[in-house]
């Protein structure tokens, strides 16, 4: 899910608002892919799962199904939402999050924009530095809670 300053919206008073999001659980097996940040980005380095804001006229899926492509260049069969949740930064800013079930795609998977791309086992993601919003999920996802 990209967090980047350009999903950041003010208010006409300058404070920040909500940035809406949707992203992918691309899983294969009892895997799932997760992607890590560039060091020039904000939250520099940390994992995160591919997706990315959604634009105005856009449903949750339609954003996911641009973002898998533009990100991995993959086309991916977007499945049922399978957590909705909102999280506020220390900055003021939130982000409300829509993850998806995606558990088949086509073409291969290609790293057009972050540092690092894996697949990792679902039991071993508490291992990883996560954003701060995708911890909660992480842990639950983790204890076999979710898929």
């Amino acid at each position: 899910m990209t967090e980047g300053n350009r999903n950041e919206r003010f208010d006409q008073n300058g404070v920040k608002t909500v940035r809406f999001v949707a992203a992918a659980l691309i899983l294969r097996g009892e895997e799932v892919l997760i992607c890590q940040r560039r060091a020039d980005q904000p939250m520099a380095l940390k994992w995160e799962f591919p997706g990315g804001k959604i634009e105005p006229g856009e449903t949750p899926e339609q954003a996911l199904a641009r973002e898998l492509e533009e990100e991995l260049g993959i086309d991916g069969d977007i499945g049922t939402l399978v957590v909705h949740s909102r999280h506020t930064y220390r900055s003021g800013g939130a982000v409300d999050l829509q993850f998806f079930a995606v558990h088949s795609f086509r073409r291969e998977v290609t790293n057009r924009i972050f540092h690092d791309v894996r697949w990792i086992a679902l039991r071993d993601l508490t291992n990883y530095d996560f954003v701060a919003a995708d911890r909660e999920l992480i842990r639950d996802l983790a204890a076999g809670k979710l898929l």
